[in-house]
């Protein structure tokens, strides 16, 4: 006699949240530009995908007003952030910061290929366009296909982000 299958119990958005911090991640700051404004935000859901064509993904919500902007922009930056980077990691994960002027405290200059912000300090940085966008859920994945990067001589530490706090990777 063969038992009916059962549906297993829905899956606790907190608990998901803490399983899914056990999973250290880089520490990264993307940025647009968009109605003649910076728009930026730190993210730890980036990842490469493909060397032929090289792509990436970048995981945006939304609701967050970075999504809208980057949809519009259709380029992108990311800067790989060094441990020295933590409060600018800090400061642009903080919601509802100021719009305007949000890059001001943070040292920075102009992609070559795209003219989005890159970070000076970043251990290495890509600049992209956006080969194609995929709903997922409460997110979008923006695949961008890499246009330029850079790559710096002699990194520092890096900036991980591990069970919901900013830490070292040496």
């Amino acid at each position: 006699m063969s038992q009916a299958a059962q549906e297993p119990e829905p899956v606790d958005p907190d608990a998901f949240r803490q399983v899914m911090g056990r999973l250290v991640t880089g520490v990264t700051v993307v940025t647009t530009k968009a109605g003649g404004l910076d728009h930026a935000m730190t993210a730890n859901a980036v990842m490469s995908v493909s060397l032929e064509p090289l792509l990436v993904v970048l995981s945006v919500e939304k609701e967050a007003r970075f999504h809208d902007a980057v949809l519009e922009s259709g380029v992108w930056g990311v800067s790989i952030l060094p441990e020295s980077a933590r409060a600018a990691a800090a400061w642009l994960a903080t919601r509802g910061r100021p719009l305007h002027g949000q890059l001001d405290r943070i040292a920075h200059h102009r992609g070559a290929v795209t003219g989005v912000a890159l970070l000076d300090d970043a251990l290495g940085t890509l600049e992209c366009h956006t080969f194609d966008t995929v709903g997922a859920g409460d997110h979008s994945l923006l695949i961008g296909n890499v246009r330029s990067l850079t790559i710096t001589e002699r990194p520092g530490d890096a900036l991980v982000y591990y069970r919901g706090a900013f830490g070292v990777q040496r």
